[in-house]
């Protein structure tokens, strides 16, 4: 069985923003192009444009629709919201996917806490499938080896690409700024900071597997006539100038040009 460090001063992950999360899959679609052509065997697609398609991705997105505290949903009406969920490996600090691995193909990194997985010691068991709380790896059938997220290693480290790339390239894709990369080992760090500030939080913490990677929890939502004054409507327009002015001559036009069949 593989052992993890005594422990790991840096700690790199990711903190996700589950209220700014869209669920767009931008995420999802740039982890599979990097990853494919990049760390390890390519993921796989087999009959991706058939009846039946299978493939591996390292980043998912689940949607749920949830119910706020104190909410209730009646007939249609619904106090509901919906919250999009990416999940990935979270690269725990106590990782069962690690200590489970009878090849000693997963692995802890000492230096920076990254959990990875050595393609050419595994030999497919899938005990660390088994052993991972979170469902964050995937069995590549094609190249026969465990697959999971890598926090783009070849990316993070890579001088030879601009200083703005060498973060994981779901974090760099990411059109709503969801997702954050960083140091959670240090406190003064701005993704620690930001857990702090917005109280962060593991996943399944019941499980005690002490992940890296946190969660931002959606903020709770207003009324918006609480939160801007609601633009009524003018009846009387003969007064406009400017824009508003010149768009009503326009829609003036058009309705008398309506009533006389379309001659002016």
């Amino acid at each position: 069985m593989t052992t993890l460090p005594a422990s790991t001063n840096t700690k790199l992950g990711l903190v996700i923003d589950l209220d700014t999360c869209v669920g767009c899959h931008a995420c999802v679609i740039s982890c599979k192009e990097w990853n494919t052509g990049a760390y390890g065997n390519a993921l796989s697609d087999m009959d991706p444009y058939g009846a039946e398609p299978e493939g591996s991705f390292l980043n998912r997105i689940h949607v749920f629709e949830v119910i706020p505290e104190g909410g209730e949903v009646i007939n249609e009406n619904a106090d509901t919201r919906v919250v999009n969920f990416p999940k990935s490996c979270l690269h725990c600090e106590d990782a069962p996917c690690v200590t489970v691995c009878p090849t000693g193909a997963s692995y802890k990194r000492a230096e920076d806490g990254i959990v990875l997985v050595d393609e050419n010691k595994c030999m497919g068991c899938g005990l660390c499938a088994w052993a991972c709380a979170y469902g964050a790896r995937e069995m590549d059938l094609a190249a026969g080896v465990m697959k999971k997220c890598t926090l783009c290693v070849d990316r993070i480290y890579n001088d030879t690409i601009p200083e703005e790339d060498r973060i994981p390239s779901c974090v760099r894709t990411c059109p709503a700024g969801a997702r954050h990369f960083g140091d959670l080992g240090d406190p003064q760090s701005d993704v620690s900071l930001l857990v702090a500030e917005r109280g962060g939080f593991d996943l399944m913490p019941e499980q005690g597997n002490r992940p890296t990677n946190k969660y931002l929890p959606p903020r709770d939502r207003y009324p918006l006539e609480n939160v801007a004054p609601i633009a009524g409507f003018v009846d009387n327009v003969d007064d406009a100038t400017g824009f508003f002015g010149w768009i009503d001559m326009v829609l003036s036009r058009l309705d008398s040009q309506s009533d006389t069949g379309g001659k002016s």
